[in-house]
C-alpha cells in the first residue's frame, strides 16, 4: 500500500501562488492514478484535480480550471499541485489521494474511488 505525505501549504494573499507536493512511498508510484481534493470546515471533501498514471491526462474542477495545474514526476514519486491566482474561497485543507489503476489513461475524480489518502496540508488565502 502506498503512503502519501503532503507539504507546501501555508498562508498566502489573494492573487498569490503556492505549490503543494505529495510524496509517495511503499508502492510502485507509476501504477497509481493520483488526485487532489480539498475540504473546508463544515463542508464535504471536493475534487480539485486528477492525473493519470504517466501524466498524459488531467482533469480539473471548474472552480480551479485555468488557475491550478496538477503534474507528477514518477522518478521522484511525487505529484504536485500548482495553485495560481488564488482566491479566499480556495482556503481549505488539501489532500492527495492514490488509486491503483490498470489503465494508463484514466483519471479518477470521485472521492469514493480512491483507496489511499494523505494527512492533508492547510492552505489559507487572505483577502
Amino acid at each position: 500500500q502506498v503512503q502519501l505525505v503532503e507539504s507546501g501549504g501555508g498562508l498566502v494573499q489573494a492573487g498569490g501562488s503556492l505549490r503543494l507536493s505529495c510524496a509517495a512511498s511503499g508502492g510502485f508510484f507509476s501504477y497509481y492514478a493520483m488526485g487532489w481534493f480539498r475540504q473546508a470546515p463544515g463542508k464535504e471533501r471536493e475534487f480539485v484535480a486528477a492525473i493519470s498514471r504517466y501524466g498524459g491526462n488531467t482533469d480539473y474542477a471548474d472552480s480551479v480550471k485555468g488557475r491550478f495545474t496538477i503534474f507528477r514526476d514518477n522518478a521522484k514519486n511525487t505529484v504536485y499541485l500548482q495553485l495560481n491566482s488564488m482566491k479566499p474561497e480556495d482556503t481549505a485543507g488539501y489532500y492527495c489521494a492514490a488509486r491503483g489503476s490498470d489503465s494508463a489513461n484514466d483519471t479518477v475524480t470521485l472521492v469514493k474511488n480512491y483507496t489511499n489518502w494523505g494527512q492533508g496540508t492547510q492552505v489559507t488565502v487572505s483577502s
